[in-house]
């Protein structure tokens, strides 16, 4: 991995635990949530958490599990064109895509780790701080996606 900007450090951790966790424990799927990029903000604001899915299915689920408990996601585009944007002429891969699509080519990077599993990964760097408080919500951290990934659980796995 060729390393353009050290500020993009959280996508080599987390690339590394989605290979290790695919390989040990050949998971049925896997959902990862990250507050990875500053560029979600930018394309989402704090309302919704951007979703990048290799599976359609998972993707549904996670939306109607946004719907039903508040925590709205929104799905953004995996295409083959944004990951070009990370091809590298020294490497097999950089760890940013450059200026433009810069949530888009971080998830790019992260779904050249996952070989076969159904994956989502959750960009929540808009949703995970809360400036006001709520009846939930007490102080700045939201916790932001417990209560959706707790009901996509409970609505695929235990109904």
């Amino acid at each position: 991995i060729e390393i353009i900007n050290t500020d993009a450090e959280g996508r080599l951790v987390l690339c590394d635990l989605l290979t290790y966790v695919e390989e040990r424990f050949k998971p049925k799927l896997m959902v990862d949530l990250a507050t990875l990029t500053g560029a979600i903000l930018v394309a989402l604001g704090n309302f919704y958490a951007g979703m990048f899915a290799n599976d359609d299915a998972l993707a549904e689920a996670l939306i109607t599990a946004g719907k039903e408990t508040g925590e709205g996601v929104w799905r953004m585009p995996l295409d083959p064109e944004y990951d070009k944007m990370i091809d590298s002429k020294f490497a097999d891969m950089k760890n940013i895509g450059g200026r433009f699509a810069g949530s888009v080519t971080a998830a790019q990077f992260l779904q050249r780790f996952v070989e076969k599993t159904p994956w989502a990964h959750l960009d929540i760097a808009g949703t995970a701080m809360e400036s006001r408080q709520t009846e939930i919500n007490q102080s700045w951290a939201s916790g932001w996606g417990v209560r959706l990934l707790d009901r996509m659980v409970s609505d695929k796995y235990e109904s």
